[in-house]
């Protein structure tokens, strides 16, 4: 009998993984075998000219897959890794099976979407599942598209209702057996795509650890912060085991370290952490050492990660125009456009390339863009702080730097990403209509001493 093809993409994880359940059930109901499969992306140059995914990603993306490989293996299963565009590998891998199933967690994101249209186009049943977000869009006291469009509004009505996260679901005890993969046509087919994938000593090309690994707030070179789900865990009990979320409010605006913020997030980007398994064993914590601002700013903040997901249930694809939702307000001028968007072409395309590569000439930025060229890690604070200067200093397309975090960013989310660029420009649903961080005040209240500074003006 044909296989059923799970199709992992940002859930690289076995512990609370509903849309697997969901086809692990579907293959022991009709007593079809699974296959589980990864697709790579074709290497991409964006439309500024860098590499829609960067080295740094790329390295923790590999470790989180080896990670992912193992657990499969584990339960008698295998993940299989092709390269090319899903529309196009995932129906010739089909026919070479003979599958006409396919089930993948659903991403509400224009192009995710698109792949998903494309897939069904060809003739294949493509199920999605959705499970990315900590609380069920079932779930919320409105329809998403209904969702109020300021994030405060939506906070106090989940809040109000009362709502808490689903249970995550526990690791599978077993997985449905594989189809056989020794045909030689199947054969011919999967080695041909495996040996189009960079080599795995390319893609972990050993790091010369001069001061950016060394100072990097997410050292993901140390086997304790790799990519997959298996540290992952194991970083979420020794955060918890520290304490820390009793102090997470107090120092997460905090500029370098390890231990300042949570670190979940590139975990949690990747899908090898769900944001439910980190919910229930904070509130265990919270059971057993008590609640306080701390722990409920972990809450907050994933219902930060939440909205942003929501929006794109409401909106989709007009978070991703120019002038984002502010086009629904006709010839009303932006903060954007205020602040100088609409210079030449060829002068914001060297102001986005001093921005990228830390030449700018404004101490606290250029030491961030370094850090995060060094690294692919930013706090938070730091986000933001480059993100309003782009804009609103420099007069850059948002759009040009979401691009450029996208290729850096180990924890890069498409949803978050989309938001924050948005939020800072005035272009999504913040009823301020942007924020502007002004780089000297910012220096002051939070590198005062020029630590940071010092820390990465060589590098």
């Amino acid at each position: 009998m044909a296989p059923v093809i799970y199709w992992f993409r940002n859930d690289l994880r076995l512990t609370d993984a509903p849309a697997l359940a969901h086809a692990t059930q579907l293959a022991q109901r009709t007593g079809q075998t699974l296959l589980p499969v990864f697709c790579h992306a074709p290497p991409e140059v964006t439309r500024w000219g860098f590499a829609r995914v960067g080295l740094h990603r790329q390295r923790t993306l590999r470790t989180a897959l080896d990670d992912l490989a193992a657990r499969l293996q584990v339960h008698g299963s295998r993940l299989v890794e092709l390269v090319g565009a899903p529309a196009t590998t995932l129906p010739a891998l089909c026919h070479a099976l003979g599958a006409t199933h396919i089930v993948s967690e659903d991403i509400a994101a224009p192009e995710e979407q698109a792949s998903i249209a494309a897939l069904r186009a060809t003739g294949l049943t493509v199920e999605t599942v959705w499970q990315s977000s900590l609380l069920d869009p079932a779930q919320l006291p409105f329809a998403t598209s209904d969702l109020p469009d300021a994030f405060s509004t939506f906070r106090q009505r989940v809040e109000k209702a009362g709502l808490t996260a689903p249970a995550p679901l526990p690791e599978p005890t077993a997985l449905p057996t594989l189809p056989e993969l020794d045909s030689p046509a199947i054969t011919q087919f999967i080695e041909k795509n495996q040996a189009q994938t960079p080599p795995r000593q390319q893609a972990l090309a050993a790091l010369t650890l001069g001061e950016p690994e060394v100072h990097s707030s997410f050292p993901y070179h140390r086997p304790e912060w790799a990519g997959g789900e298996t540290a992952a865990l194991a970083h979420l009990r020794r955060y918890l085991a520290a304490k820390l979320p009793h102090s997470y409010k107090a120092t997460r605006n905090q500029l370098s370290g390890t231990g300042f913020s949570s670190k979940f997030s590139p975990w949690l980007a990747s899908g090898a952490l769900s944001a439910r398994t980190i919910y229930a064993q904070l509130k265990t914590f919270e059971a057993e050492w008590g609640a306080n601002d701390g722990t409920y700013w972990l809450w907050f903040e994933l219902l930060w990660r939440d909205y942003f997901r929501f929006l794109h249930l409401k909106y989709g694809a007009r978070l991703y125009h120019a002038q984002g939702l502010r086009q629904l307000e006709g010839a009303q001028a932006t903060a954007a456009d205020n602040a100088g968007v609409r210079r030449s072409p060829a002068a914001q395309t060297e102001a986005l390339q001093r921005w990228c590569q830390g030449r700018t000439g404004e101490a606290l930025v250029d030491a961030a863009m370094r850090e995060l060229c060094g690294t692919g890690y930013l706090s938070n604070r730091m986000r933001q702080v480059v993100a309003s200067y782009l804009i609103y200093d420099l007069g850059g397309d948002w759009r040009a730097g979401a691009a450029w975090f996208e290729s850096q960013l180990v924890d890069f989310d498409i949803y978050s990403n989309q938001g924050n660029w948005l939020y800072i420009a005035g272009l999504g649903t913040d009823p301020r209509g942007g924020r502007r961080f002004n780089p000297a005040k910012q220096t002051q209240d939070h590198d005062p001493d020029g630590r940071y500074r010092r820390l990465w003006q060589n590098v």
